[in-house]
């Protein structure tokens, strides 16, 4: 089996013809045909030939058998591989190795997909096995349509219970990892519940057998108890297929039920989703089945075949999709084929945005860009034809859209090329090189999408999230895509995801698509507060894993900030918005906990410029702060140890001269400040002033702690040139008044200076859009308000972020 599910027995009849029996498989091409090679690799199978003049254009099969006689020119001492061969994609459904004197290879590592008996479970899910009862082991193989986040259950029940099957069952949990590989793990169940560790230390659930036996969650003993061992796996079609081989009779008594072959027993099964292993539970987490699990009674030893034809999934496609983004660039490189779509493959393919192979899906009317930096060897172009590489000189049909032998480049001299398809560019075209076929994959074309609907976007931190929205007089229109598989998909408005609004969209069990608000002030689950904003025209779905949500929501929310706190969530357009986002496994309208926690996250936040349709990196201020408070204290320190060294040369302390007087009035300006940053009042919510009208706290103690700060400098500059004076005064120094000129000279210029730089940003600032004073999520930047406004005024703060990224305060164990 390659593609289409096909499965069946190959047997050679005699010279000129051969038997195919059980045979399935699912529609393929629109010539499908009986091929020859010398070998199963890409360059023999694609330089094949056609052995017979049958076709495999049906439908689809479902257990037919049937003779298909050789081409007269074809003997089978020129064939050492059949294949099912479709010409017009040069792709493999399916092959069989011959082996010397025209024998059929048949061992396991060829035919993993083959077993003894099948039986049918569901509609969509099917127990498949072979049993060796003299080697003490049974191989079993599970295959189910379903989507590659979900897994699949099977084991036996503890021997005489009549009721509650699940309980104490061994079970083997299989699947697929995130990186498509297959897994089989033994699992025991002592509890209806995901896997969690008790109040006394101990864990209980569906959990893995090693997990009973290790401290702390640790894997380390895995080997020990853990008598499920994976043969082969594969994803195909959009049915998952794992087989794995268990031991009949398992040295594990505590977690293992010994399999008696002669009787019929009960065994379990589901299909559920799956959570991925994290750094608190480092282990695969079966979710609720909800109704898809039941029981049956099997009797290993008994022949059993109530298979009838090829599973069909609704979804075929599992590959990577790449959505084009008319404002960035996608990145061609080339890489391994380790997944190519359409096999046979050569051993190196093209990659879009480090995605092997992708369906990369563009819209009719918006450009699309590339960045060429596939290697001199690789020249890229979209084409007509499937297959590409100079497909000109075999098919003259070929259509070229865009690129040719001269759009090639590397990493550090890339080839930008732009494309805008119209609206006679066909629904489905091929990204191809034109030196060597079949290194693209399929390009779909699409009559609009969020590009159109929208007039901005950004691509988010870590390019994994596309941000867009459309303001209105009133409102704004916002929608979300993930470019990563997940089961759900959050982007909030903040700086991190403490104090910030979250919208968070997923698709629940019953196919729907939600969007729900959320208010967040901690970093658990029980600091999620659900919240009930006025959201419009809300939409959420998901296209293989892939995320997309929608909603429009007021830029005021009419209602009481004082009584409902997402009233506060005020989105001013001539204000950067701060957005961050998150992706997880699973999400639910209730009952969150840390089973929804986020697998991948925004590292930092991107400011979002509504109007100027741009994103930006955060200013990161905390740094300059802490230099500002440190070099405070430094300051005061070496003040005070002046004084020390001044009162020990005059053996005493005089308060005559001015130098004295001034120092005196240095020191208590200068500690004032920190005793006023700790007196600093909170800010009003929104910055609003006090209900009488008068200037508030705050405000008056940020123009107090400005001012006289500057004081303290000013009296400072003072008493250094008063002491160089006395120094003068006191030794009879003739170079002590050169020394206090270049002291004026060199404070002089300072200020010099900074009245120049403060015209030069008074100028950029009335060049740009005056500020709001709202700032979503901004509470933990109070002071860093404070040191971009040079005279405390909230109106005059900078619309325009520098290139500093700010890196937010993270934590392992925040939801989303």
């Amino acid at each position: 089996m390659v593609q289409h599910q096909l499965r069946g027995s190959f047997s050679i009849i005699d010279d000129c013809s051969f038997r195919v029996s059980d045979f399935d498989m699912l529609p393929g091409g629109s010539n499908v045909q009986w091929w020859g090679a010398l070998g199963d690799d890409y360059e023999n199978l694609t330089s094949g030939f056609v052995i017979s003049d049958d076709k495999l254009n049906s439908s689809v099969y479902r257990n037919d058998s049937f003779n298909v006689n050789l081409l007269q020119n074809v003997s089978w001492d020129k064939v050492k591989v059949v294949s099912v061969w479709d010409s017009s994609m040069a792709s493999d459904f399916g092959h069989v190795v011959l082996g010397k004197n025209s024998s059929i290879v048949g061992d396991l590592e060829d035919q993993p997909t083959v077993f003894e008996n099948c039986k049918v479970l569901t509609d969509s899910y099917r127990l498949r096995w072979t049993l060796n009862d003299k080697e003490n082991w049974i191989d079993i193989g599970l295959e189910s349509a379903i989507g590659i986040q979900n897994y699949m259950a099977f084991g036996w029940t503890e021997p005489g219970r009549e009721h509650d099957h699940m309980l104490n069952a061994d079970v083997a949990v299989a699947g697929f990892t995130e990186d498509g590989i297959p897994f089989a793990d033994d699992y025991f169940i002592t509890k209806y519940s995901e896997c969690i560790k008790n109040q006394d230390g101990r864990f209980e659930g569906v959990c893995p057998d090693s997990i009973y036996e290790t401290d702390g969650g640790s894997l380390g003993s895995a080997d020990s108890v853990n008598d499920t061992r994976l043969v082969y796996g594969h994803r195909k079609d959009g049915v998952s297929f794992v087989r794995y081989r268990k031991l009949l009779r398992s040295s594990d008594k505590k977690y293992d039920w010994d399999v008696n072959v002669t009787e019929k027993r009960t065994c379990i099964w589901a299909l559920g989703m799956i959570k991925p292993p994290d750094s608190i539970r480092p282990y695969y987490l079966p979710q609720n089945h909800g109704k898809t699990f039941g029981h049956v009674h099997v009797n290993v030893s008994e022949k059993v075949n109530d298979c009838y034809g090829p599973l069909d999934a609704d979804d075929k496609e599992d590959q990577d999709v790449v959505i084009a983004d008319k404002k960035e660039p996608l990145v061609v490189t080339s890489g391994p084929s380790l997944h190519y779509p359409n096999p046979p493959n050569p051993s190196k393919v093209l990659y879009i945005n480090k995605k092997e192979s992708p369906l990369l899906r563009v819209e009719r009317g918006v450009p699309v860009k590339f960045s060429i930096q596939a290697g001199h060897d690789v020249a890229f172009y979209v084409t007509s034809d499937p297959l590409g590489g100079n497909a000109t000189a075999r098919n003259g049909s070929e259509t070229v859209y865009v690129g040719g032998p001269e759009v090639e480049g590397v990493q550090s001299s890339p080839y930008l090329l732009t494309w805008a398809p119209d609206r006679n560019t066909p629904d489905e075209v091929y990204y191809q090189s034109v030196f060597t076929k079949k290194m693209g994959w399929k390009v779909q074309v699409v009559d609009g999408g969020l590009n159109d609907m929208y007039k901005n976007s950004v691509l988010l931190d870590d390019q994994q999230v596309n941000f867009f929205w459309t303001l209105s007089e009133k409102s704004i229109s916002i929608a979300a895509r993930a470019e990563k598989k997940s089961g759900y998909l959050a982007i909030g408005f903040g700086s991190e995801m403490e104090n910030s609004f979250a919208y968070v969209g997923w698709v629940d069990v019953n196919g729907s698509g939600r969007v729900n608000t959320y208010w967040i002030d901690g970093m658990n689950a029980q600091s999620l507060h659900p919240t009930n904003e006025n959201l419009t025209f809300v939409r959420c779905k998901s296209e293989n894993g892939v995320i997309t949500l929608e909603f429009t929501r007021p830029l005021d929310p009419d209602c009481d900030r004082k009584q409902r706190k997402e009233c506060n969530n005020i989105i001013e357009p001539t204000t950067p918005l701060r957005v961050i986002w998150a992706m997880g496994a699973k999400w639910s309208s209730d009952h969150l906990s840390q089973s929804n926690m986020h697998s991948v996250k925004s590292n930092k936040p991107v400011r979002v410029s509504l109007i100027r349709g741009s994103a930006e990196a955060e200013e990161d201020l905390r740094p300059v702060l802490a230099i500002h408070v440190y070099s405070q204290y430094s300051g005061l320190a070496i003040t005070f140890l002046g004084i020390l060294f001044a009162v020990a040369e005059l053996r005493g302390f005089h308060l005559g001269s001015l130098h004295v007087k001034f120092g005196i009035l240095t020191v208590l300006t200068g500690c004032i400040q920190p005793i006023n940053a700790y007196l600093r009042p909170k800010k009003p919510v929104n910055n609003d002033p006090d209900p009488s009208g008068s200037l508030s706290r705050r405000v008056i103690w940020e123009y107090a702690h400005a001012y006289i700060g500057r004081s303290a400098i000013l009296v400072g500059v003072v008493a250094l040139i008063t002491g160089m004076k006395h120094l003068g005064e006191r030794y009879d120094d003739e170079n002590t008044i050169g020394l206090m000129w270049a002291l004026i000279v060199w404070v002089t210029g300072g200020v010099f200076v900074f009245i120049y730089l403060e015209y030069v940003e008074r100028k950029r600032r009335r060049a740009t859009v005056t500020r709001s004073n709202w700032v979503l999520g901004n509470g933990e930047d109070e002071d860093a308000d404070l040191l971009r406004s040079s005279n405390g005024n909230h109106g005059e703060k900078e619309s325009v972020s520098s290139e500093i990224q700010l890196e937010p305060v993270t934590d392992r164990y925040t939801i989303i």
